[in-house]
């Protein structure tokens, strides 16, 4: 009996069916490429940049599918969710154009600047330990105080679905992409990639970046079940957490490839991006332009898509500085 036996695991109609939910609340976001970056590589890039998104980041497509497919009774009692920051600034921007409350648990490691953002919102945040454990308890007295609905970051159908039309988006502006490479934390963007590519273009090959201080999907893969860390360093501070069931289900299905990357090419990465490019991004959306710089053999020649999946940064803590 598989772990998702029990689980909805959601279809490509849900990924239809959030397109036309969010499509007033999100921004299509453009498609860039540098020749810069295909000399680097020797491969034909696409920057899906996720960093112009709503809030900042690719988590406002799944967390304004969750808001806005609530009734309005189950709306009136707000949302919760725990977060290190980008989901908690995403569900708070979602409730406020609901006009809904939000709750978020937030460790109290995460940046000062996405506390700032969720606030900003109109979202009430709960600082906890740095711990996946300390989240989840925290979490639960708010869900049993005043019964909101749980919008979990990532193993979320309705998230899932919502984050799929990232990488739907991705393919109607470039066809016929040879692969597709982006960040992987607990595994929402890329299940929803999986989600959206199977379908779509089944042939494109998908491949997940994580950094070497947070590899526990990488060591699930060759364990061939999940395994967690509860609270890795990374500067990649979007990537700490580890997949749940929804999104091993998309990751032991279609990910042909988990590329690790070390702090410093992150960091590397990220400032190329800033310097050349001229776009903010944040290291969780470096860990994917690293992983293809590191891996030259595997995507020379081809066409690449790159999800760039957001651009919060605390501008007085660059990791370079």
């Amino acid at each position: 009996m598989s772990e998702t036996s029990d689980l909805y695991i959601p279809s490509f109609d849900d990924v239809k069916t959030a397109r036309e939910l969010i499509q007033p609340y999100i921004h299509r976001t453009p498609v860039l490429t540098s020749s810069y970056f295909n000399g680097l590589s020797g491969a034909e890039l696409f920057f899906k940049c996720e960093n112009y998104q709503k809030a900042g980041v690719f988590k406002v497509r799944g967390a304004s599918n969750a808001v806005f497919g609530l009734s309005d009774e189950q709306a009136a009692k707000g949302v919760c969710s725990h977060s290190s920051g980008n989901h908690a600034l995403s569900l708070s921007y979602a409730a406020r154009r609901r006009g809904i409350k939000a709750t978020v648990v937030m460790p109290n490691t995460a940046p000062e600047a996405k506390k700032a953002a969720v606030r900003g919102y109109g979202g009430e945040v709960l600082e906890c330990e740095p711990s996946t454990t300390a989240r989840e308890a925290m979490l639960q007295q708010v869900v049993e105080r005043t019964g909101a609905d749980f919008v979990h970051p990532f193993n979320d159908h309705r998230v899932i679905a919502g984050q799929a039309t990232c990488a739907l988006e991705l393919h109607e502006e470039v066809d016929e992409l040879d692969a597709v490479v982006a960040p992987i934390g607990g595994g929402g963007m890329i299940s929803g990639t999986c989600l959206s590519l199977s379908n779509i273009s089944p042939s494109t090959r998908i491949y997940a970046a994580e950094p070497e201080n947070a590899d526990d999907v990488y060591r699930s893969v060759q364990a061939g079940k999940i395994i967690e860390d509860d609270a890795p360093q990374t500067v990649a501070d979007g990537l700490k957490v580890s997949m749940r069931p929804r999104t091993w289900h998309f990751v032991s299905k279609y990910v042909n490839g988990v590329l690790l990357v070390s702090e410093q090419e992150i960091i590397d990465a990220m400032y190329l991006t800033w310097q050349r490019m001229k776009i903010v991004i944040e290291p969780s959306s470096a860990v994917a332009i690293a992983a293809v710089f590191k891996n030259k053999e595997l995507f020379a020649g081809k066409r690449v898509g790159v999800i760039l999946t957001g651009g919060n940064v605390d501008l007085k803590k660059l990791p370079w500085m």
